[in-house]
């Protein structure tokens, strides 16, 4: 039988079970997938009706929901760190739905980046706080897995996105798909608050102040596997941002493959929620380290291959749904182990040390994946070349956090013993 997760420092009372838990935890970090994905397939059609002139300044709307997410991040897991986990995001989900209600009226193109801004600014909390939520409860190889598994949840979300975009569009206008989100949102919202216990506990919270931040923050800076963790994760999630800044002009001008673009998109991204869920069933056994590295090696092989065969001019719809599915099989593992491992030292002043880890690989990855979206030229090779690049970047970073010395498993005995496993 499932056991509770138990809510021991809430003045609720309440317990939520460890799988309704994850389920939660996806849908409150889906949110920022649920505003990005649908919006693909209607690229073009805002485009036109905002009258945007360049089909790449399109990206923006994708690119300034990341940098106000990014911005956010830095605010909400502070907040949380003082006030709890779910008051603080609880009034951000709020602010959330009244910015995608925004965007869903906007009459011009100023106004709906305007709307985009604000709409990622308040869905930092829901990236932070969850994370937060997560350490609060679990440390180590026992949190990688359940973000693995929160992961593989979470992916369900934009496997299915750009065709709920899609279906919209068939029925309705554009606008809807906000008004789709808002909603949505909403559902979601009451469910946080009906069931989701505070998970902060009073000992753990901190007072805000320039003292108090500061030294978390220096411990993040200070601290190589952190700090390391926390840029290389940025890093090679500029290779994903630029997938997705990027995606929807891949299939529509290079393949002509408009019809079939959600199917694709639900493959590529698939292969994420496979690898979130094997991650999941293995971090236990080898460690959130031996496997992100092994995985970060094989997204380099794997876009050396991809650059091959575009330079062979063998590039085709078969060829690059097959390889990029690889490359997001591996991301899949850096994603939620990059994670947990720059976490590990913080039980106290999660919140903040999430906060930073948050914006400064949405800030990495933003700009990163900018350039590569900017650089579209009509062919696959400036996304290839850019994940063959910052996975190097990102693999040497790794070195430089642990000394030079690669899958290690370090503190695995202390871990095992006193962490608390969630039952199932």
């Amino acid at each position: 039988m499932t056991q509770p997760i138990s809510a021991n420092h809430a003045p609720t009372g309440k317990d939520i079970h460890f799988r309704e838990f994850v389920l939660l935890c996806a849908c409150l970090m889906a949110m920022n997938a649920m505003s990005i994905d649908p919006m693909l397939p209607a690229l073009p059609a805002i485009g036109r009706d905002l009258h945007i002139p360049h089909p790449n300044d399109r990206q923006l709307i994708i690119s300034v929901y990341f940098m106000g997410l990014g911005i956010g991040s830095l605010l909400f897991g502070v907040l949380s760190d003082r006030y709890g986990r779910k008051k603080v995001l609880g009034s951000a989900m709020v602010l959330f739905i009244l910015s995608s209600i925004a965007c869903a009226g906007a009459q011009s193109f100023g106004m709906m980046l305007i709307g985009r801004g604000c709409a990622g600014f308040f869905a930092g909390a829901s990236r932070v706080i969850t994370v937060g939520i997560v350490r609060d409860r679990f440390q180590g190889d026992a949190m990688a897995r359940v973000m693995s598994l929160i992961f593989a949840v979470f992916m369900l979300i934009p496997v299915m996105a750009p065709s709920f975009g899609q279906a919209v569009l068939l029925i309705a206008p554009w606008r809807w798909i906000f008004w789709a989100l808002a909603i949505l949102a909403t559902m979601i919202l009451l469910w946080m608050v009906i069931r989701l216990p505070e998970t902060l506990a009073p000992e753990n919270r901190v007072r805000i102040s320039a003292g108090a931040i500061w030294q978390t923050v220096r411990v993040v800076v200070t601290t190589r596997s952190s700090i390391g963790y926390m840029m290389a994760s940025g890093v090679v999630m500029g290779g994903l941002i630029g997938f997705i800044l990027s995606v929807q002009q891949i299939f529509f001008d290079i393949f002509d493959a408009e019809q079939i673009f959600p199917i694709a998109f639900a493959l590529i991204a698939g292969s994420m929620g496979i690898g979130s869920l094997v991650n999941s069933r293995l971090v236990s056994r080898f460690g959130a380290r031996r496997l992100s590295q092994g995985a970060l090696l094989m997204l380099i092989l794997t876009a050396i291959i991809h650059l091959a065969v575009i330079w062979l001019e063998r590039e085709t719809l078969v060829t690059f749904i097959a390889l990029q599915s690889l490359t997001m099989l591996s991301v899949a593992f850096t994603a939620s182990n990059f994670s947990a491992i720059s976490m590990e030292p913080f039980s106290r002043g999660a919140g903040v040390a999430s906060s930073f880890q948050a914006f400064l690989t949405t800030a990495l990855s933003s700009i990163l994946g900018s350039v590569i979206g900017r650089a579209f030229n009509g062919s696959t090779l400036p996304l290839t070349l850019g994940l063959a690049v910052f996975g190097a970047l990102s693999f040497l970073i790794i070195i430089w956090a642990e000394r030079g010395r690669l899958f290690t498993r370090p503190n695995h005995a202390a871990l095992r013993d006193n962490v608390v496993q969630p039952t199932t």
